[in-house]
């Protein structure tokens, strides 16, 4: 920048024509740029965002996308019809359900166990196996009422049963489960209580099978049968050497949390055998892990599985069932791989290879085959539910017009500014490194008092405006070169989202679970932020900074310009188990509002209303009485009045809007 001096100053006027031609410079690339997104656009299609949310993948055949641009729900798979989930929310919220709303389509939960059941029956009759398949869902994975009471209702057709891990989810199988055949599985820790209370559920005309987790429940079990006169069926776990894999593998084998090792099921037979009980024993069961993803693991367990079973027969006990566990994986990110987010088989692989292995070890033997059991939750739930929540507001690195810049600015802002107007395809590396040599000498003189605070507001953000130049050309390249590769994550938007991670999503805070999210609308637009989710917890770990991809796992997640006066909707998919139950009152964000959906000839019904936590009902959960609260506040006012530090108006409004707020959601309004 070539100018005239006079006496070594710059004349006002000669200043103006420098700011005037920087706002020239300014506005043709804020053309250009509005050129260029245009073309994008009008370029975007429907498939583009199919791709890029790899929605194909994890979706089908529930979610996809339709020509408007919003995600279609198909509840049935390819056997019924769709729903429009954008204008599904927009109804929803009509009726005074508030984001962020959990949406569960029962239709899927259907789907899922007819989907399970028929993979086993097409395997049984293709390997021709003479036994068959009663498959059980654990309530752990989610135990709510409504969820519980449709599994059982839609799984009479195939004696679907239920898997109880404690006390209290035998409460809830106890009361929910009446198909006559079905069986209940009673897992975990027990104590005289839960075994007896199991027992006796056979006068009820129910299956409970109560397996052996430790030796000591042995004894408690021959115990209550002599109390009770009731003969039970037993089982035991069993501790694998074969080891799961990813999250959950050092959960298992042979230093797994439950189970028995081989010595102690062999004392375990010794002494039912003692007491004239080794005919109560009829069931295996064994676990592996949540998630499994890769087929071989799978296998490997199946196959040492069954030789434990055929040998518990050849030491006289009266074997009947065996019971895979869960393990049966969901995939996430859609790569069909065995990454930890994914899996490598299908269901129809899974129950080809259960009834295979098992069968060839039964007939080695000559032992008839097992009735076969899987406690898959979460392959069954997961699907069924759609998190739905809405964007409040962004965080920009470079944000509001570029800064001009003239020759009486100081060198350092003289410096950015012609590095900024220097970016090109060919240096755009070079030019990065000196934007940053730059800004930190501009953060340097700060520090020292050589710049004051309105210049170093106007050297970072022309450092942001190189960056953001620089990552328009990189993402443009075939090849993006190792010190440039963070720059997508460091440019990358905060859009703060109306949810808890804590409570809807504590996977993802706990143990980096990834869960397909995305726009629900839009998606005929290009996508054209990087952005990470914050939460509206005051927790620095409120956050979601990882996202599926078909690279597995990256840092931003795409999302469109948000624009403020209008609604941005996001979905979370495939959280439908754990999630639910596990979710704790961090910042006391209550539970979500929750509505149950059944597609229709005419559209679709509304089923189920659970209201979200009120601010009074989370409260009263941590012990405040709501009311001795109000009266408090009552007080403080009364106070104040009296020392005229607040009106009589002023007073009656901060009551009102106490109260008032005790009441609502604890989440935040559109309105």
């Amino acid at each position: 920048m070539e100018l005239e001096q006079n006496n070594g100053e710059i004349t006002d006027f000669e200043q103006v024509a420098v700011k005037s031609l920087a706002d020239v410079k300014i506005a043709k690339l804020e053309n250009k740029s509005k050129l260029r997104l245009k073309e994008e656009r009008k370029s975007w299609r429907i498939e583009d965002s199919e791709e890029l949310y790899r929605i194909r993948g994890w979706g089908e055949p529930y979610f996809s996308i339709n020509a408007l641009g919003h995600v279609t729900v198909s509840p049935q798979g390819e056997r019924g019809g769709s729903l429009d989930l954008y204008e599904l929310v927009k109804a929803l919220e009509k009726r005074n359900l508030g984001l962020p709303l959990l949406i569960r389509f029962s239709d899927i939960l259907e789907d899922r166990i007819e989907r399970l059941n028929a993979c086993f029956a097409k395997a049984i009759a293709r390997y021709n196996y003479p036994g068959v398949y009663r498959g059980v869902f654990p309530v752990k994975c989610n135990q709510h009422r409504h969820l519980v009471e449709n599994l059982v209702r839609f799984g009479q057709p195939f004696q679907f049963g239920l898997e109880a891990g404690s006390k209290p989810e035998l409460m809830i199988a106890l009361a929910t489960l009446k198909t006559p055949g079905s069986l209940l599985i009673c897992n975990g820790y027990k104590d005289k209580e839960y075994i007896e209370t199991a027992m006796l559920a056979q006068r009820l005309g129910q299956t409970p099978i109560i397996v052996i987790e430790q030796l000591e429940e042995v004894q408690m079990a021959i115990a209550a049968s002599r109390k009770l006169g009731i003969e039970p069926v037993l089982g035991v776990r069993a501790k694998l050497t074969c080891k799961g894999i990813g999250q959950w593998a050092s959960t298992t084998g042979e230093r797994a949390k439950f189970g028995l090792s081989i010595p102690e099921m062999i004392r375990a037979v010794d002494e039912l055998r003692e007491a004239g009980m080794l005919n109560c024993l009829q069931l295996l069961h064994f676990h592996i892990g949540s998630q499994i993803s890769s087929i071989s693991v799978i296998k490997d367990a199946i196959r040492e599985a069954s030789q434990i079973y055929v040998e518990l027969v050849k030491l006289g006990a009266a074997m009947k069932y065996l019971d895979v566990g869960g393990g049966l994986a969901v995939d996430y990110d859609g790569s069909k791989t065995n990454f930890h987010a994914s899996k490598n088989y299908n269901m129809q692989n899974y129950a080809n290879d259960i009834v295979a292995e098992v069968k060839e070890a039964c007939e080695e033997r000559n032992v008839p085959a097992p009735t076969l059991i899987s406690e898959s939750g979460r392959a069954i739930a997961s699907h069924q539910s759609v998190l739905v929540f809405d964007v409040l507001s962004t965080s920009e690195v470079c944000t509001g017009a570029l800064p001009s810049v003239s020759e009486s600015d100081h060198l350092i802002l003289r410096n950015l500014w012609e590095t900024y107007q220097s970016i090109n395809a060919e240096n755009f590396q070079e030019a990065y490194h000196d934007a940053i040599q730059f800004k930190d000498e501009a953060i340097s003189l700060f520090n020292f008092g050589y710049l004051s605070i309105t210049e170093r507001a106007k050297a970072e953000q022309l450092y942001w405006a190189c960056c953001e130049k620089i990552q328009n050309l990189v993402r443009q390249q075939n090849y993006i070169p190792d010190d440039l590769k963070d720059l997508e994550n460091i440019m990358a938007s905060i859009y703060y989202v109306n949810l808890s991670v804590f409570q809807s999503a504590p996977d993802t805070w706990a143990i980096n679970q990834l869960f397909p999210i995305m726009p629900i609308h839009r998606l005929d637009e290009p996508p054209t932020q990087r952005a990470t989710l914050a939460d509206l917890t005051c927790d620095s770990d409120g956050k979601i900074d990882k996202f599926i991809d078909k690279l597995k796992v990256k840092p931003v997640l795409e999302l469109h310009p948000f624009k403020r006066g209008e609604r941005y909707y996001l979905g979370m998919f495939l959280a439908g188990a754990y999630q639910e139950i596990m979710g704790s009152l961090h910042n006391l964000f209550g539970h979500t509002n929750v509505v149950h959906i059944k597609l229709t000839p005419k559209g679709y019904q509304i089923e189920h209303v659970v209201r979200g936590d009120t601010m009074k009902e989370v409260l009263s959960y941590v012990q405040y009485d709501s009311e001795d609260l109000v009266e408090s506040i009552r007080k403080q006012t009364e106070q104040a009045l009296q020392e005229k530090r607040i009106t009589l108006e002023e007073s009656q409004l901060l009551l009102q809007n106490y109260e008032r707020s005790l009441q609502r959601y604890t989440y935040l309004s559109a309105n």
